[in-house]
């Protein structure tokens, strides 16, 4: 029975063959990084003490972005707290917005000295990277949905479904700086990261003091403030991530340092991924219950909690130097979601649970496969993931 709970073998003999010659190989090139953030995360890693795991900096950063998220769940679940068309629904709480905008750089802080931390304690190693980049792939639907609800569902804002697609602008371009770390056996660490937190924390501060009504504002040529954070998601990623990532994986086959891997297998990591992406908008596109209107917080973090678990085994593969999975089995329960849903026309009360069901099934599956895969890793290794081990041991 203790098989079938948390010690499923998600892992092959070939993962953990990869993961022991791992080499980690990453380029930061990003001003505000470089002469901003390492400066100040340098100071405060000293003030950490030395027992503390790093993985634990990891998971107590990862924990202030899901609080958020279900804070933002409980006072604004449909998006209607920022609208003044909607007067039944109360408009979020002061305090909220200054904790989210503390949570946010909270967040930030333990991701940037965790490694640091790994570093001073010479606990550096394959598992600590892969679960620092692994929780950052769910934290990348948590954070902007939170975002959301300083707009909301007004006319100084986007439609749900636009912002279904800035999310899957912030999941595309997360998947292919990991794919082009599989392909060019670097992580060239995007410049837009920093620059997102940050403003981020600024907005839910300037929130905090002035209320949401401060964005209700248009800018020439009737842009308003909304639209202004949605051409923000599109504008950093043509500009800083996505022309970035190709001509790195470009550079690398025409200077031969990269992997050289054939052109379908360059490619592997982007099917189950533009499979998901087309699969998710034909069905918020068609639902016959207008299911990114009736529910867009289950859709979003529905989609994200699946994308997480696409791009976790791709960050497997890459860090191991094994052949990237081509199709996650939760594309078959998702799958059979929007087939049932489109195809048999069903009510929306039954779409909805529909979506509900695949929400804790996706959830509970991808905790089980970070749990198993975090415990291999520690058996392999034989090394605790919370607690340092003393040299003499």
């Amino acid at each position: 029975m203790k098989c079938i709970k948390m010690d499923m073998q998600y892992l092959t003999q070939e993962h953990l063959q990869g993961f022991e010659t791992y080499k980690y190989s990453a380029l930061d090139t990003s001003p505000l990084s470089i002469y901003v953030m390492h400066p100040f995360w340098n100071r405060v890693v000293e003030f950490c003490p030395k027992w503390i795991a790093p993985n634990v900096l990891t998971f107590a950063g990862f924990l202030f972005t899901v609080f958020n998220f279900i804070l933002f769940s409980y006072y604004d679940y449909e998006f209607y707290a920022s609208s003044d068309d909607h007067p039944e629904v109360a408009p979020i709480p002061r305090w909220l917005w200054a904790a989210a905008a503390i949570n946010i750089f909270l967040a930030y802080t333990l991701d940037g000295i965790d490694g640091k931390q790994a570093r001073r304690t010479q606990t550096s190693g394959p598992l600590g990277e892969l679960f620092d980049h692994g929780l950052d792939s769910w934290s990348a639907v948590l954070i902007p949905t939170c975002m959301y609800s300083i707009f909301g569902r007004t006319t100084y804002s986007i439609s749900t479904l636009r912002m279904y697609y800035c999310l899957w602008n912030v999941f595309v371009n997360f998947h292919l700086s990991h794919w082009e770390k599989y392909n060019t056996g670097v992580l060239f660490l995007p410049w837009g990261y920093d620059a997102s937190m940050l403003v981020a924390i600024v907005i839910f501060m300037i929130t905090s003091i002035f209320g949401h009504e401060l964005w209700n504002f248009n800018l020439p040529y009737n842009i308003s403030a909304g639209q202004t954070f949605e051409l923000t998601f599109y504008i950093s990623a043509l500009v800083s991530n996505f022309p970035v990532c190709l001509w790195n994986v470009y550079k690398s086959y025409r200077d031969g340092t990269g992997k050289m891997r054939p052109f379908t297998e360059a490619v592997r990591p982007l099917v189950p991924v533009l499979y998901f992406l087309t699969l998710c908008t034909l069905w918020v596109l068609k639902s016959p219950g207008d299911i990114i209107n009736t529910d867009p917080r289950s859709v979003y973090l529905v989609t994200g909690t699946i994308f997480s678990n696409i791009c976790c085994r791709l960050i497997v593969a890459q860090m191991s130097s094994t052949r990237c999975e081509i199709f996650n089995w939760l594309l078959l329960p998702a799958s059979a979601v929007v087939a049932l849903t489109l195809v048999l026309s069903v009510p929306l009360n039954v779409e909805l649970g529909l979506v509900y069901s695949l929400t804790v099934l996706a959830t509970c599956a991808h905790i089980h496969y970070g749990t198993c895969v975090v415990r291999q890793m520690c058996r392999h290794f034989r090394i605790n993931c919370f607690q340092i081990k003393q040299h003499s041991q």
